[in-house]
């Protein structure tokens, strides 16, 4: 599909068609292409927990209000944001020390400078931006999901502490959303709702 039928096309899915199993190997093609989405720092906050263990999905299940879409979908994916992001700055940027793009105190200075970014802006940015940067990633995972012909809903309707356990989150890792993937069931199908007006929403040059 060319990409604004890959757009207009996306919906989220109000219920899959049960026991249509998506491959590891289908999951990796999309989390591939999922790893170049933007985020600040290209510190790349995102994780994910990709699950399709039957029992597994069953706790997910559960800690989503037993929502019919939850059990039904192929793939449950649990999207986090990384609270200590900035901790891999030095990490991440190693790259480009070794192969002379940045010097040495370029290196250092881009290190600090993403630390004291994080560090002084405190607990509850660093939250907000977990969270931002999660969801940048999540809709790039929607997309490319549809243009690979998998359906996609992504829920906000779960208990956090209940997928945490479930999970066996780590407490630095910020549950942003869950996605359901799989193929839609198109039975009962209602159109899609009422788009606002681009006039109603983009505002030029200021309020």
């Amino acid at each position: 599909m060319q990409f604004s039928d890959v757009v207009q096309s996306r919906r989220s899915a109000g219920k899959f068609i049960p026991d249509t199993p998506i491959s590891q190997a289908e999951l990796d093609e999309i989390f591939q292409l999922v790893k170049y989405a933007p985020s600040a720092f290209n510190l790349q906050h995102t994780k994910y927990v990709a699950v399709t263990d039957p029992q597994v999905k069953h706790k997910v299940y559960e800690a989503a209000s037993r929502q019919h879409k939850v059990r039904t979908a192929s793939a449950a994916i649990l999207v986090l944001g990384d609270l200590d992001a900035y901790q891999s700055a030095a990490e991440i940027n190693e790259g480009l020390l070794h192969l002379g793009i940045l010097n040495k105190q370029e290196y250092d200075m881009t290190v600090q400078s993403i630390t004291d970014f994080y560090q002084q802006r405190g607990e509850t940015f660093r939250r907000e931006d977990a969270i931002r940067n999660a969801s940048l990633s999540a809709m790039l995972l929607m997309l490319i999901a549809k243009d690979k012909g998998w359906d996609s809903c992504p829920i906000i309707g779960f208990d956090p502490e209940m997928m945490r356990e479930a999970l066996h989150v780590p407490d630095h890792l910020v549950p942003a959303m869950l996605i359901a993937v799989g193929k839609e069931d198109l039975d009962g199908q209602r159109p899609r709702g009422y788009r606002k007006p681009v006039g109603e929403f983009v505002i030029q040059n200021g309020f």
